[in-house]
């Protein structure tokens, strides 16, 4: 894990041009995406085929995700930062938990930038696995060079999935994921970019990436 110091991101909803500020706290976020080792180790399931290990776990939902982090959370001696409703399935967040979590999105894009401006923290062929050096399929983690925090593929190889709804009036359910992917062009590889889907949503070019609160 990285610590990643506390300071301001702004934000910005292209669809509904709208923007904002967050304020940042002190916080852990993993140097690389979950790994496919780490995950089947965690939860005993196996996604589907990689190319190894070492890649970034894919084929994986929002809700997957939030179970690992407990998971994992358990297996170190933390709490857990998630629990789930058994009636509605609802999913809440205790903020104050030393236990693993999603970043939110406002985390994500501080840390991806790592003190930069501008749409990307490098040239994107030193950086990131994307639709014209891929290959067409995921690389193992740490395989470009990392943002000036040290933290590795936060700009293509997979889309990472992030706490946050979308927009609850519009889209119900569906969640934020940030980053670009290895089939994902130039131009959706950026700090900024934002997509979304249900929670329950798989495909073989998004994962995630761990989070802690510190106090």
């Amino acid at each position: 894990m990285v610590q990643v110091p506390g300071g301001v991101v702004d934000l910005r909803d292209d669809r509904r041009g709208t923007s904002w500020r967050a304020e940042i706290a002190p916080f852990l976020l993993g140097r690389y995406p979950v790994t496919a080792n780490l995950h089947r180790a965690v939860s005993g399931v196996d996604l589907g085929p990689s190319p190894s290990g070492s890649s970034p776990v894919t084929n994986v939902s929002w809700l997957d995700a939030i179970d690992v982090c407990n998971r994992i959370s358990d297996r170190s001696g933390l709490n857990q930062a998630y629990s789930r409703d058994a009636q509605s399935g609802e999913v809440t967040c205790d903020w104050s938990s030393n236990g693993y979590r999603l970043p939110t999105e406002a985390e994500w894009q501080y840390a991806c930038k790592a003190g930069t401006s501008g749409y990307r923290y490098g040239e994107i062929g030193d950086i990131a696995w994307y639709a014209d050096n891929s290959g067409g399929r995921v690389h193992d983690v740490g395989g470009k060079a990392p943002n000036a925090w040290g933290l590795h593929d936060m700009l293509g190889n997979v889309w990472e999935w992030c706490w946050d709804l979308y927009d609850e009036e519009i889209y119900g359910s569906y969640r934020i994921f940030r980053g670009g992917g290895w089939a994902e062009s130039m131009r959706g590889c950026g700090a900024s970019v934002r997509r979304r889907s249900h929670p329950s949503f798989r495909i073989d070019d998004l994962g995630f990436r761990l989070a802690r609160t510190v106090s």
